[in-house]
């Protein structure tokens, strides 16, 4: 008498019929299927031996329920995204969720290199300097108004031009006479020293440091053959023709101060009343 092979499960033969082994124990298929198919997340059925079967994020599908939650495309073999449980094509999830590009009006695919800005977002390549139309990147650049330059652009196009050299300005400066000015370009006319952050005045429009301009253009004292600058507070006296720093108008025989008090010329000299008397 012949052995029997029946199913592991209903201990029907198996004699004549498909059957499926599994861990070296024999079941009919429909045994097979109740025991160890995977149960369909979308329509709630198992998933036969003979049904191609996807796997995602612990979820089971038929091949056939795999599908975008929006255009009812299949999925099976698409790039998908889930979005709140729902899964959806690439081109569902574009149209709902992905922005535009402001220069092309085109979705800006999720994984392409974008720019986002001021809350508008540019392809990579459609982020350009207004003037030479090159792509940015990630260089630097300058919004103005609803344009946007590279560096180098809105320098030549826009920025203030030195007065000197007459080359741009990028940052901080000299201004003179409502002209810009690079601060190593801001000099004095007679000896070239840099003026930024000093005193200094001027003639005939040129600027000069006080020490220059004393020596080029000031009157000098009677006493001290200095220059009268006049400039930081300090006084002078001047009488006809002739000045004083204020501490060198002294007698000439005494010396005595003759600030604020009178004084009587003799010749080149100044006297002060005692002297003058005792002459």
């Amino acid at each position: 008498m012949a052995d029997r092979f029946d199913c592991d499960n209903c201990k029907e033969s198996l004699y004549g019929r498909k059957y499926i082994q599994s861990d070296d124990s024999p079941y009919c298929i429909p045994c097979y299927d109740s025991l160890f198919s995977n149960t369909c997340d979308e329509c709630k059925e198992l998933i036969g031996h003979d049904a191609r079967e996807l796997f995602y994020e612990d979820r089971h599908y038929h091949e056939h329920c795999f599908r975008c939650f929006r255009c009812d495309r299949s999925l099976a073999d698409e790039p998908f995204t889930s979005q709140d449980d729902a899964l959806l094509c690439n081109e569902c999830y574009c149209n709902e969720f992905s922005s535009k590009c402001v220069a092309c009006d085109k979705i800006v695919m999720p994984g392409t290199r974008k720019l986002e800005y001021a809350g508008s977002t540019w392809h990579e390549g459609c982020f350009i300097c207004h003037s030479c139309e090159q792509p940015i990147g990630s260089k630097s650049f300058i919004p103005d108004k609803d344009e946007h330059y590279c560096v180098s652009c809105y320098e030549d196009k826009f920025a203030p031009r030195c007065t000197r050299c007459k080359k741009t300005l990028a940052k901080g400066g000299v201004t003179y006479r409502e002209e810009p000015w690079h601060k190593e370009c801001f000099v004095c006319t007679n000896c070239k020293t840099q003026l930024a952050g000093q005193h200094f005045t001027s003639r005939d429009d040129s600027p000069y440091c006080l020490k220059c301009f004393g020596s080029l253009y000031s009157k000098k004292c009677e006493a001290c053959s200095k220059p009268i600058t006049g400039f930081g507070g300090g006084k002078y006296i001047s009488f006809e023709d002739r000045q004083w720093h204020q501490p060198c108008f002294t007698c000439s025989q005494c010396s005595v101060s003759l600030v604020g008090a009178g004084f009587f010329p003799n010749g080149e000299k100044i006297l002060c009343r005692d002297c003058n008397s005792n002459l």
